[in-house]
C-alpha cells in the first residue's frame, strides 16, 4: 500500500485501510468512476471523481473510468469527451475507459442464469399494472400473475425478447425477490426492457436494455471493483446490489458504500434544470461561467487544485450536507491569492488630470506582480502620466464619515505611485462629474511622504495613454435563494444580477500580449480570467472569478 500519510482520513479511507489490511478481497483496491454519457460534468461530479480516483492513487489501487451508457435516449459521445477533458483537466487519469454496453451480452447470458436459478421471471404486465401493483411504503405488493411461469417459458420468451420479436413495453425481466421487502425497491425490480431504439454505440444491435440496478453491480463485479463508491441517493439501490452478485455467484463481490452527494448553496445539479437553463436562454451555454459545470467554472477562471481543496474542504460523511456557496469561494480566492499575478484595472473610469505633472511625459513605475507572502516574485513596469483613470466609486463629492478615499480637497495616495489632491471637479451639461483636476506632490513616488504625513485612503488608477481598453464580465451567482430547488419554478428564482456587462473599462497595458486564460487579481477589485472564447488581442474580456471578500454575507445577515 502507498498511501500519502497526509491524505484526509474519513470513514471511507478508514474502511477501505481495514479491508486492505485483513485481504478481505484479495485483489488489490480497484473503484470505478461510472458517469452516465447523458450530460455535461458539473461540480456534484468533482466531489465523486476525487473520491474514487483519490481513494485508488492513495491505496495503490487502480480506477476505472466506465460509462454507465445502458439507456440510448439522450446519450453522446460529445458527452464522453467532456468527461474524458474534465477528469484530466482536474488532475486524475484513469487505468482503463470501458463501457457498460460492451457488457450487454453478458448481462443478458447473467438474466438467463437467473432465471435457470428460478431467480427471476419474464412479466408480462403493462406498466402501470406493474406500478399499482408494487405496493406502497405501508401496504406490500401484489404478487405478478406471470411470476410462477416455468423456467423454460420464461427461457423462451427472453429470448425472444431479445431476437427482437416484442414491441416495446410487452414483457421485462424481473428478479424474483419479494413482494412485501421492506425496501420497495427489492420488490421483483425490473433487470431487463424492451427498447426498439438505437444505441450511440452498438447502433442497432440491441434491443433488450438494462436498467441501472441490473447492470451497475455487474459491471463492477465483472470489472474485479473492491469498493463501489456512490453518493447517497443510490443507498436503497445496495439491497438490490449485494442480491444480484451474490446470485449471479460472484466470489468476494465489490461493496457498494455510500457517502453525501455535493450539494451547494445558490445552484441547481439536476440534468434537466441545467438544461433548461440553456435552452431557455437564461445562460449563454454549458460553459457559461454563472454553470456549476466544470466547464463552466473552468472559462470562470477556477483551477483545478481550487476545486481540489474546496471538495477537500467540504469533507466526505456519511449523512446529507448542503454547503455553503462561500465555502467555495474562500477556496477559490485561497487558492488564487497564491498563484496569479496583480494588475491595475478600473471597472468604471473616471478621468483625473494632474495639472502640475509635464504634458507629454511618461513615467514607468515598478510594481510588484506578487505580494510579499507568497513563494511568487517578479515585478511590471505601469506607466503614469498627466491623465489618469481612478474608479468612479472611489470619488465622492460630499462624503460622508469614514470615506477615506478621493474628495475635493483630499489627499490619497496612488497604489504605486504619488500622493494626489482633489482641486477642482468638472460637470457636464447635467451635472455628472466627468472630469477631476488634481495636483500630484513628486516627493511621494512610491507611495511615501518624506515629511512623514499620512494619507487615510490608498485607490488603483491606470495611465489613460497606455491604458487598454476591455470588457469587464462582473458574474456572481446564478440564484437569488440558497436552495432554488425548494420554489415550484426554480427559473423565477434566477438572479437577474447573476451577469453584469461593463464596456469601456481600462486595464494596464502588461496584460496585452498573455493568452487567453490567463488569471489575475485586478486589485481591490477581484480575480478575473481571460475569456477563453472571447478575448483576442484588441477586444480583451475579462470574466471576474470571485471577489476579493464575500459580499453576500452581509445580504444574508439583512
Amino acid at each position: 500500500m502507498s498511501q500519502d500519510a497526509a491524505a484526509p482520513r474519513d470513514f471511507i479511507r478508514e474502511m477501505v485501510a481495514a479491508d486492505v489490511a485483513s485481504g478481505r478481497f484479495g485483489r488489490p483496491v480497484k473503484t470505478r468512476f461510472p458517469p452516465e454519457p447523458n450530460g455535461f460534468p458539473h461540480i456534484g461530479h468533482v466531489k465523486a471523481i476525487c473520491v474514487d480516483f483519490g481513494v485508488a492513487k492513495e491505496f495503490g489501487g487502480t480506477c476505472n473510468l466506465r460509462f454507465d451508457d445502458t439507456n440510448p435516449a439522450g446519450e453522446d459521445v460529445k458527452y464522453v469527451e467532456a468527461f474524458r477533458t474534465d477528469i484530466r483537466w482536474l488532475g486524475f487519469e484513469w487505468d482503463a475507459e470501458l463501457y457498460a454496453s460492451d457488457y450487454f451480452e453478458q448481462f443478458y447470458r447473467y438474466g438467463e442464469l437467473l432465471v435457470q436459478r428460478g431467480s427471476a421471471y419474464v412479466d408480462s404486465q403493462t406498466d402501470d399494472e406493474i406500478r399499482k401493483n408494487r405496493g406502497t411504503v405501508t401496504a406490500p405488493g401484489t404478487n405478478s400473475p406471470y411470476r410462477d411461469r416455468p423456467v423454460a417459458e420464461n427461457l423462451d420468451l427472453l429470448r425472444r425478447m431479445k431476437a427482437g420479436e416484442f414491441p416495446d413495453g410487452a414483457h421485462v425481466l424481473r428478479g424474483k425477490i419479494d413482494m412485501a421487502h421492506p425496501n420497495m425497491l427489492m420488490r421483483d425490480p425490473i433487470l431487463l426492457r424492451i427498447r426498439h431504439a438505437p444505441h450511440y454505440r452498438q447502433g442497432d444491435a440491441w434491443c433488450l436494455y438494462p436498467l441501472y440496478d441490473f447492470a451497475h453491480p455487474l459491471s463492477d463485479a465483472i470489472e474485479g471493483v473492491t469498493h463501489s463508491l456512490c453518493s447517497l441517493e443510490f443507498k436503497d439501490n445496495n439491497d438490490i446490489y449485494r442480491w444480484l452478485v451474490r446470485e449471479c455467484g460472484f466470489d468476494r463481490p465489490p461493496e457498494q458504500t455510500e457517502f453525501s452527494r455535493l450539494s451547494l448553496e445558490y445552484t441547481v445539479m439536476s440534468k434537466r434544470k441545467l438544461l433548461r437553463l440553456v435552452n431557455d436562454g437564461v445562460v449563454s451555454g454549458w460553459d457559461d461561467p454563472r454553470m456549476p459545470t466544470i466547464s463552466g467554472l473552468r472559462r470562470r477562471g477556477v483551477t483545478p487544485e481550487g476545486l481540489r481543496a474546496f471538495v477537500e474542504t467540504a469533507g466526505v460523511s456519511r449523512k446529507p450536507q448542503r454547503t455553503e456557496l462561500a465555502t467555495l469561494e474562500h477556496a477559490i480566492r485561497n487558492d488564487l491569492n497564491t498563484r496569479v499575478p496583480r494588475v491595475l484595472c478600473v471597472v468604471n473610469p473616471l478621468k483625473v488630470v494632474l495639472t502640475n505633472y509635464p504634458e507629454g511625459e511618461v513615467e514607468w513605475l515598478e510594481a510588484p506582480s506578487y505580494p510579499h507572502d507568497v513563494p511568487l516574485t517578479g515585478s511590471r513596469r505601469v506607466p503614469f502620466s498627466r491623465e489618469l483613470y481612478i474608479e468612479r466609486d472611489d470619488f465622492m463629492e460630499d462624503p460622508p464619515k469614514k470615506f477615506f478615499r478621493l474628495a475635493p480637497g483630499r489627499e490619497v495616495r496612488l497604489r504605486y505611485g504619488y500622493f494626489i489632491t482633489c482641486r477642482e471637479v468638472v460637470k457636464d451639461s447635467s451635472g455628472r462629474v466627468v472630469e477631476l483636476r488634481c495636483t500630484y506632490d513628486p516627493a511621494t513616488r512610491g507611495g511615501d511622504a518624506p515629511d512623514g504625513r499620512k494619507v487615510q485612503g490608498t485607490i488603483h488608477w491606470v495611465s489613460a495613454g497606455q491604458a487598454l481598453d476591455c470588457e469587464v464580465r462582473l458574474y456572481d451567482r446564478l440564484f437569488t435563494i440558497p436552495n432554488p430547488d425548494e420554489v415550484e419554478d426554480f427559473i423565477a428564482a434566477v438572479n437577474p444580477g447573476s451577469l453584469v456587462v461593463v464596456r469601456g473599462a481600462r486595464v494596464e497595458p502588461s496584460v496585452g500580449s498573455d493568452p487567453p486564460g490567463t488569471r489575475y487579481q485586478f486589485e481591490r477589485t477581484g480575480y478575473f480570467v481571460s475569456d477563453v472564447v472571447d478575448s483576442r488581442p484588441g477586444a480583451l474580456v475579462f470574466n471576474r472569478t470571485v471577489g476579493l471578500r464575500d459580499t453576500w454575507a452581509k445580504v444574508k445577515e439583512r
